[in-house]
């Protein structure tokens, strides 16, 4: 079962209703059944004599799934013969590097769930290189049962830092899109810091969570969360 931490703080004050989410962490089971991302890597090395200096381009996903093989290589083209070697700054743990052609991959573990940035692969030859943009791969984790369960610390003051004494509940929305939440299921407890969305089919789900007072005031969407469902 996936399960995805958020704390909250600030809901209703002066008239405007606020809830501000951060996501904390995210854990997961360990299962494998899921969708590999960019499995095969292909060398594209091109040598154009009427290159005057190193390119490389490529779209890496910034999507990893534990459990899952991630494979990304970048397209180069080189105005020679001369070996190229590649190199690399801010690898994720869990990765390797090639070298040689510049693939990176690898299988991250449930450990490693979480945005790693600053990744740049840069290819040279004698004195030219060039270098792709910064990129970052965000791991997530696979779910396997069909139920995502979402955790949260309940807020404790309102907007003005005055102590919120009529917090009613929380309202869970969710949905296949990110920003687009087709559903949302209310959750009239405030002493409640857990839900469990259940029956969900196989496919990437986005959450996001409001509150709501016992004026009927409901908050802004927290932060969004997301998990894949095998």
């Amino acid at each position: 079962m996936m399960m995805t931490s958020v704390a909250a703080r600030a809901v209703f004050g002066a008239g405007v209703v606020v809830l501000v989410l951060g996501v904390l962490t995210g854990c997961g089971s360990d299962a494998t059944a899921g969708v590999a991302h960019d499995a095969t890597a292909v060398a594209t090395i091109t040598r154009d004599p009427a290159a005057s200096t190193a390119s490389i381009k490529g779209a890496p996903d910034t999507t990893a799934i534990v459990g899952k093989p991630y494979v990304f290589q970048p397209q180069v083209t080189v105005p020679t013969a001369q070996p190229v070697v590649f190199s690399i700054k801010n690898a994720p743990a869990w990765a390797r590097f090639n070298s040689s052609t510049g693939e990176l991959s690898g299988t991250p573990g449930s450990s490693q769930v979480g945005a790693h940035a600053g990744i740049t692969i840069t290819v040279t030859q004698g004195t030219l290189h060039a270098s792709l943009a910064p990129f970052t791969i965000t791991v997530e984790a696979t779910n396997s049962s069909g139920n995502v369960t979402l955790s949260w610390l309940p807020p404790t003051e309102n907007a003005d830092g005055s102590p919120l004494l009529n917090l009613k509940g929380y309202k869970v929305h969710y949905g296949a899109a990110s920003k687009d939440y087709s559903k949302s299921v209310e959750v009239p407890n405030p002493g409640l810091t857990s839900y469990v969305v259940e029956n969900l089919t196989a496919g990437k789900y986005y959450f996001a969570i409001t509150t709501y007072n016992t004026e009927g005031r409901e908050s802004s969407l927290s932060a969004e969360v997301s998990t894949m469902v095998d």
